[in-house]
């Protein structure tokens, strides 16, 4: 039986790489994979970007209302080619319901699905999709990478300009906007609380 993995990490923990690296072992040997991420991620549009400069483009968008078995049903086509993976980025914005859909597609149509994302938001909350996936997932893994001090890092601190913000919507991509930039930096928790002062949520 095909298994729904998570795997999961504070940002700049090497996510979409290992994920685009997982889909290069699996057509080194001939086998096809799916690659989709939600909509809401508009940094590369259509494009799964690594923070080391690999890309590669999606098969399919998911937007808040659209099934991935559908939409994953459309992307294979009437060829009659299997799908070996479906690997899934930024599955943190997924809404519970299409994680739903994601457990069933490795259940009931046999094919294993890799989904990539963080767990928390900027004010340490969980997203919904991460919190169903750390729920039903077959298989979670934890990537690790390290704060500026060189402890683990655990959460996602949100910088407009040089400044760690700790209020606003619990969406917003880094890179985007007019006017000052939104960036994220990994902290450990003890890091974390220093820039809150003290506050956790």
């Amino acid at each position: 039986m095909a298994k729904l993995y998570f795997r999961y990490g504070a940002m700049n923990s090497g996510k979409s790489t290992g994920l685009l690296q997982a889909a290069y072992n699996y057509e080194e040997r001939g086998q096809r994979v799916l690659l989709a991420k939600p909509r809401i991620d508009t940094k590369g549009a259509t494009q799964i970007e690594s923070r080391l400069g690999m890309t590669r483009e999606v098969d399919f968008l998911l937007g808040p209302d659209d099934d991935p078995r559908a939409l994953l049903a459309e992307a294979r086509g009437d060829t009659g080619a299997g799908v070996a993976c479906l690997l899934v980025d930024e599955a943190q914005f997924l809404t519970a319901e299409q994680v739903d859909q994601l457990f069933r597609v490795a259940v009931d149509d046999d094919i294993p699905v890799l989904a990539y994302g963080i767990r928390n938001d900027f004010l340490t909350h969980a997203f919904p999709g991460s919190a169903r996936l750390l729920a039903i997932a077959h298989t979670l893994e934890e990537l690790k990478t390290i704060c500026r001090c060189g402890r683990k890092a655990v959460f996602n601190g949100r910088r407009i300009g040089d400044d760690f913000v700790f209020d606003g919507e619990q969406v917003a991509i880094d890179g985007a906007g007019d006017e000052l930039v939104t960036t994220y930096e990994s902290l450990c928790g003890h890091c974390y609380l220093e820039e809150s002062g003290g506050r956790l949520g």
